[in-house]
């Protein structure tokens, strides 16, 4: 890749995350006085950041800019500058992050109207896109670890802004913890760098990963793994994103679309010549994404509640992106062609859920919706468009990048290629199936509502992001994939892509997936279209379906193998340093006090006592010398 020095707009790309960092600086440090305006000030940092981020991009024209700020840590062995490397891959998501991002803020300006602590959310917000462009601009390991663990602090803070919630408190807490065991594997990866190449930089880590044994190697691609798991929500570490939706729904959108569960994806197509050099680590790559895929596909099947749907979709979509840029340089741009196209219509759906709730005096059960479609009519057509988009209804954006996925698991032309591609095509059908079922229990049918419901369309504050997802929903894929391929873009990042040799030809891959998401279309119509949809759930069901509602037992998995034991660890050491370790300290020192006391007790003040001492002790000194001398 051509590299340039930093010029122009670009020199000042630190002002993309400056701006909404400062925002963040502003409204938390300006206390009730900004309470009026901070929400303005909150969205016009990210819209000024993404008018930047525009026109650096614009500047770009394939080269990589090197913009260096000052030496962040400079000790022993140990320098790492603070730098930024803004080329096509950061350019890609510096927009997502910073257009849906804006997107959201405005929506948030009317769904947070009525909340007294607004301020305080757009701060969060504005933190939060601080930290992912710090994560995705960073020019080293480390950088990108400083935002990664802000990304962190930020979401835990979102998802717990209505702490006084219980469950908000709990899930926040969940996410935290879970995110932090995927960020030690980034961190123990990022301390195997140093240890073994003496840097952490990008350039250094890339030019000489090559040198290091293999088994080096697939150690820190599993490292790296590890912390892309934790916050992209893949398995194992897929339990916190469903109960992240106790958040407002803004915060769903922005979690689930365009920002936190992509930085997984982002580190490891970043990470592409690590993953180049180690076959092992790519290879679980592609299990877990395979794997994560389907438990969402399959958990989104039996949940009612309309977030958590959606929850577990995005848990499903990641997992395509993972099996894309596991496939190694075929996939990379599927994958990333997916993710972008996936923040249009995923936060189109979230938002679109958020509208549904705003409507429906906060209420999620999607058995208590039903014939929205007439009353919310912005709603539910930009909902019908991101709806499509996700199932890959021809000639939208998920038909687009989601057959290209497909294609390249298909084009490895092994038996695990066919594998992986069965997989995707049968994950493209549930997900039809759970999407249809959510479109028909929410928006047709007789209403189910609770007495006192006036459904009502939303502002237009928060309708207007809505439509413009909804353009997004529809002409992304084309654009990204026909009109100007992202492929041709991403070229200076990833190599010339290599002409493939489709195994199964892509006409047939585009029937058999439409075929399959018509069946799941029709299924759904089947069970639920043409039902009177129960208010309740019903208890007694199938033990598949029981599997889904509880997203196939992963939380009884994880209290099971790790809490419940970490908890009697925990006791029994507490136990131990109770009566071990301070039992043992406390009775020495008892058993000197006592000593000494009873010691004590000698010294009587009488002259004829201590006589009598030094007379038994000259006896048994006399005594002692006759024995040796006998002896």
């Amino acid at each position: 890749m051509d590299t340039a020095p930093a010029d122009g707009l670009i020199a000042a790309s630190w002002l993309l995350i400056a701006l909404p960092l400062a925002g963040a600086a502003v409204l938390l440090l300006g206390g009730r006085r900004t309470d009026r305006w901070g929400h303005l000030l909150g969205t016009g940092t990210v819209v000024a950041a993404f008018a930047l981020g525009l026109l650096c991009t614009l500047q770009l024209d394939g080269r990589r800019v090197d913009v260096d700020l000052f030496t962040f840590v400079s000790t022993g062995s140990l320098d790492v500058q603070a730098g930024l490397l803004f080329d096509p891959l950061s350019a890609v998501f510096v927009l997502l992050i910073t257009g849906v991002g804006a997107l959201i803020h405005v929506y948030s300006i009317g769904y947070m109207a009525h909340d007294p602590r607004r301020r305080r959310f757009f701060a969060y917000l504005n933190l939060f896109v601080a930290a992912m462009l710090l994560l995705v601009l960073g020019d080293n390991f480390v950088a990108l670890y400083v935002g990664w663990e802000g990304v962190g602090l930020a979401s835990y803070l979102l998802i717990a802004f209505w702490h006084e919630r219980p469950s908000a408190a709990t899930a926040a807490k969940k996410a935290f913890i879970m995110n932090r065991v995927g960020d030690v594997g980034l961190a123990l990866a990022i301390f195997l760098m140093f240890a073994q190449l003496g840097t952490v930089s990008y350039d250094g880590v890339f030019g000489a990963v090559g040198t290091l044994a293999a088994g080096t190697v697939t150690a820190i691609g599993l490292l790296l793994l590890l912390g892309a798991c934790g916050k992209s929500g893949q398995f194992p570490l897929q339990a916190w994103l469903p109960d992240a939706m106790e958040g407002p729904t803004p915060v769903s959108a922005l979690i689930h679309a365009a920002t936190m569960v992509t930085a997984g994806v982002y580190l490891i197509a970043r990470s592409a010549p690590i993953y180049d050099q180690t076959p092992t680590a790519r290879a679980v790559v592609l299990a877990v994404g395979a794997l994560t895929l389907m438990i969402g596909a399959i958990a989104g099947c039996a949940q009612d509640d309309i977030k958590k749907v959606l929850a577990y979709s995005t848990v499903s979509q990641i997992g395509y992106m993972f099996l894309a840029v596991g496939l190694g340089p075929v996939g990379y741009v599927a994958g990333l062609a997916h993710l972008l196209t996936h923040g249009f219509f995923k936060a189109g759906l979230f938002l679109g859920a958020g509208s549904v709730m705003h409507a429906m005096d906060d209420e999620v059960d999607m058995r208590r919706f039903g014939g929205l479609a007439s009353r919310m009519k912005v709603t539910f057509v930009t909902f019908g468009l991101g709806y499509l988009a996700l199932i890959g209804f021809p000639f939208l954006s998920g038909f687009y990048t989601k057959d290209a996925i497909i294609e390249a698991a298909f084009d490895r032309g092994d038996g695990w290629g066919y594998l992986l591609g069965g997989v995707a095509i049968l994950a493209a059908g549930l997900t039809a199936f759970y999407m249809t079922r959510l479109m028909l229990m929410t928006f047709f049918g007789r209403p189910r509502w609770e007495p006192g419901v006036h459904p009502h369309e939303s502002p237009t504050v928060m309708t207007a992001p809505m439509v413009l997802l909804a353009v997004g929903s529809v002409l992304a894929g084309f654009l990204l994939v026909v009109a100007f391929p992202l492929e041709s873009w991403l070229t200076p990042v990833f190599g010339e892509p290599e002409e493939a040799e489709h195994v199964v030809a892509p006409l047939v891959v585009s029937v058999l997936v439409t075929v399959v998401m018509a069946l799941g279309v029709l299924t759904a119509w089947l069970f639920v279209g043409r039902r009177e949809v129960p208010v309740t759930a019903p208890v007694r069901v199938s033990p598949v379906t029981r599997a889904a509602r509880r997203a196939l037992y992963a939380d009884a998995v994880n209290e099971s193998l790790f809490m419940r034991p970490g908890q009697w660890l925990t006791r029994a050491l507490v136990f131990f340093d109770n009566r071990g370790v301070d039992g043992a300290v406390n009775g020495l020192a008892a058993t000197l006090g006592g000593s000494s006391s009873r010691l004590g007790r000698t010294q009587t003040g009488f002259v004829r006592s201590y006589a009598l001492s030094m007379l038994g002790g000259a006896v048994v000194v006399a005594g002692a010398l006759l024995a040796v001398t006998a002896g």
